[in-house]
């Protein structure tokens, strides 16, 4: 039976992990290594790891860093971060990742993700589409860390990047992001109407029973998740945490209708 993916999504600067709220303010939680150790030991479904700085800073991945991650982790894992080329997502396959994740290199070269696939393969091309509410209704994809405005329409570039080869997409709630109150479920409602690929949706959990009710309208999805799994209580200490795997035979149990082959 093919299951929901719960993920923790992990935020990189200066080689230390953080977390932010609208995609400002970085805050220092930890060492992603040392995360990483301990998602191994709740076993995590998957782990998504962004380097926030290398695209807005235009440089490459940091292939020494992506190597001791690939190599401790015992989940499939997924980076994003400085993907500028197909040589690199081959390079970055190479060192043991699963997946690639790339955001403004595809909305400045759509036809990246094609390259791509021929390199990796569909299955391991995901694009991470960063997408805010606009003032007068709608949505626009945003990149550079949210700063810069493209005036893309989410949901018609996606659809574009399924014509392209691309096996997954992230839709991700500037808005929401680090709230804590939940997805943006409009926002997942239209994405997945859309696209018929494999989605994730990220931005806003701050408890299991969001993650619940998204699975619970959409079935087999990708729940992901950054604040939910690195903070605790209403102060925010830094605690890595995980749902256990009677709390995750709950969710599926509870949704067995939707997420049944």
């Amino acid at each position: 039976m093919l299951r929901p993916r719960i993920i923790p999504c992990l935020l990189v600067k200066d080689k230390g992990l953080v977390k932010t709220v609208h995609f400002k303010d970085p805050k220092y939680v930890g060492d992603p290594i040392n995360a990483v150790r301990i998602f191994n030991e709740k076993q995590v479904d998957e782990l998504c790891i962004l380097d926030i700085d290398a695209t807005s800073e235009k440089r490459e991945p940091d292939y020494t860093m992506i190597e001791h991650w690939a190599a401790e982790c015992r989940m499939p894992l997924c980076y994003g971060g400085g993907v500028k080329t197909a040589e690199q997502a081959q390079r970055i396959f190479n060192l043991g990742v699963e997946k690639v994740a790339i955001s403004s290199a595809a909305v400045e070269d759509p036809g990246l993700v094609s390259q791509m696939a021929e390199r990796v393969g569909s299955q391991s091309v995901v694009v991470i589409i960063d997408a805010k509410k606009k003032m007068f209704g709608g949505y626009e994809v945003y990149t550079h860390n949210g700063k810069k405005a493209t005036g893309r329409n989410p949901f018609e570039f996606a659809k574009q990047l399924e014509e392209l080869g691309a096996g997954e997409i992230v839709i991700n709630s500037i808005d929401n992001d680090g709230m804590m109150k939940g997805y943006d479920m409009i926002l997942a409602e239209k994405m997945r109407s859309v696209t018929s690929l494999p989605l994730t949706v990220l931005g806003g959990a701050g408890s299991i029973d969001d993650i619940g009710k998204l699975v619970n309208k959409f079935g087999i999805i990708g729940a992901a998740a950054g604040s939910f799994f690195v903070f605790k209580g209403v102060y925010k200490a830094v605690l890595i945490s995980y749902p256990s795997p009677d709390d995750k035979d709950e969710l599926v149990k509870n949704n067995f209708h939707l997420i049944k082959d």
